[in-house]
């Protein structure tokens, strides 16, 4: 056998992640906050981009096309005015606006057969107190825009009025003002309430602040000590224990024996009420009083004051029962950023290019820009098909409850639309729906399956959630229910799963074991 040089042909399909397909590749699992970012920072970066609500023409700026207000009710008004009267109409305004400048003194005088200060005797006071004698009143918007809350040459600005909102460190600072006179005490306050979070403590220790600050740490603790008298109460404490115990300091309910239970909170989170009732040195029924006082607290004061804005969830897909029996879905218009690609801006420019760099330049902007366009209408068709499938297979869920909850994973839905697992993962990756039951993230209605144990239709995790969270709801302090019992409970309706399953599902949904429940239960119905 012989080794030799040769060429050969091959024809071979690959992909290949051109940048192009990257880019829409990351569109795709884009929020839709995130893609309004991304659209507008393309919008900043490429000339040849607009928004669709824009004006489109070859002209110049949207400013240049329109005619003004004004010039608009004038050319109405001369088209209006019958043919031979032009001349006559307009003598008459010339006139009018002859009589509307002959505003002087004299003249107004003459017109009303007296004197001003008959009229307007407001204008001798002001003379007489040293102002011009022709000296006009100032005008509103001198006035009224002072401040910047006044009218100004485009109307009334409504989020001016609109009180800016107050901050957990603001509302501290101004009963600091208000507590402290001496400056150093100001000083240390300041510096406390900086390192309280939003929250309510502080989360710092003393020592450190005083070492800082080169105050001796008995002044930072007075200082301290003033600030846990502030609004909200309980603020600045240090741990919970004390942000309860300043709190009921607050309503005159602090004694020994709260102490002794807000010293204990392990105890108390473990529903250990035997343990706590000999510590505290009470009765079941003080104790139950003591407990239910203690869980009305507030255990973050500081959250009362938010710090940031809160970004509400926007649906991607709405989801609507049909006439007919079936659902109509439809894509979010208000979440779907809009973009053109400017045509007759580029075959302008393109004619006054002077080198290759500005030409290949422009290019580039004209390639981007209509992968841009492309790529978001494919986002948006990828996102409604996919959403199309998953109501088709949950179509049970929408009409019945969650207990209806069909098993469902990736594959079923990417071989049913004829796409890749990893498109379908990308497209319900902060994607949200909203249906008649409530809006939901799109990964929401994938959940893994449980056996029947007759051998029928799988159930999904979710519905089994559902159910163990109903059995558990329905408990009376007398049958309460073991994980075991739930097990049992859960064969008999056709579900076979294992009590591990069972305590892993209890403890995602923060459910406490039976004998917790059984202790709390048991307590309120004491207290009661």
């Amino acid at each position: 056998m012989s080794l030799s040089p040769r060429l050969e042909f091959r024809q071979t399909q690959s992909l290949v992640m051109t940048p192009q397909l990257m880019q829409a590749i990351k569109l795709l699992q884009l929020s839709n906050l995130d893609l309004v970012a991304y659209v507008e920072a393309e919008l900043e970066r490429n000339p040849l981009l607009e928004r669709q609500s824009e004006p489109e023409g070859e002209g110049g700026a949207a400013g240049e096309r329109a005619e003004s207000v004004l010039e608009v009710a004038v050319h109405e008004a001369h088209e209006a005015v019958p043919e031979g009267h032009g001349a006559e109409r307009e003598a008459q305004a010339a006139d009018w606006l002859e009589d509307r400048l002959d505003s002087s003194r004299s003249a107004i005088e003459d017109r009303l057969d007296t004197g001003l200060e008959n009229v307007f005797p407001d204008d001798v006071g002001r003379e007489q107190a040293g102002g011009a004698p022709g000296a006009d009143a100032p005008a509103y918007s001198e006035w009224a825009g002072v401040g910047g809350g006044g009218r100004d040459e485009e109307g009334y600005n409504l989020e001016s009025f609109v009180p800016a909102e107050t901050s957990l460190a603001d509302h501290l600072a101004g009963q600091l003002t208000m507590a402290l006179t001496d400056p150093v005490d100001r000083l240390i306050g300041h510096h406390l309430i900086d390192l309280i979070d939003e929250a309510g403590y502080l989360t710092s220790d003393l020592a450190s602040v005083a070492e800082k600050l080169g105050a001796p740490p008995a002044r930072v603790e007075a200082v301290l000590a003033i600030i846990h008298g502030f609004d909200p109460p309980g603020i600045g404490a240090r741990s919970l224990a004390e942000c309860l115990a300043l709190q009921l300091k607050e309503r005159n309910r602090f004694d020994p024996a709260m102490a002794a239970l807000l010293s204990h909170l392990d105890l108390l989170a473990r529903r250990e009420f035997n343990a706590l009732r000999r510590l505290c040195g009470v009765d079941e029924e003080d104790l139950a009083e003591m407990v239910g006082e203690v869980r009305r607290l507030n255990p973050k004061p500081g959250l009362a004051f938010g710090s940031g804005v809160i970004q509400p969830v926007v649906p991607d897909v709405f989801v609507r029962p049909a006439s007919d029996g079936s659902w109509h879905v439809e894509l979010n218009s208000d979440t779907l950023p809009r973009v053109l690609v400017n045509q007759a801006y580029y075959s302008r420019v393109s004619k006054t290019t002077r080198n290759d760099r500005e030409k290949a330049f422009l290019t580039d902007c004209m390639q981007t820009a209509t992968w841009l366009t492309r790529s978001l209408d494919q986002r948006a068709r990828t996102i409604l098909k996919v959403a199309i499938e998953i109501v088709r297979q949950q179509d049970a869920f929408l009409t019945l409850g969650v207990q209806h909850l069909r098993p469902l994973n990736l594959r079923m839905v990417a071989d049913a639309i004829g796409m890749h697992e990893s498109t379908v993962s990308r497209v319900t990756s902060n994607k949200y729906m909203a249906t008649p039951r409530g809006i939901f993230e799109m990964k929401y209605f994938f959940s893994s399956s449980i056996s029947s144990s007759d051998g029928g239709e799988a159930h999904s995790a979710e519905s089994v959630r559902f159910r163990i969270k109903q059995m558990i709801d329905a408990e009376t302090p007398d049958d309460v229910l073991s994980d075991d019992t739930l097990v049992q409970r859960l064969r008999e309706s056709g579900i076979d799963i294992a009590r591990r399953t069972v305590a892993k599902y209890r403890e995602a949904m923060r459910i406490p074991s039976s004998v917790q429940r059984r202790r709390e239960k048991q307590a309120a119905a004491a207290g009661s």
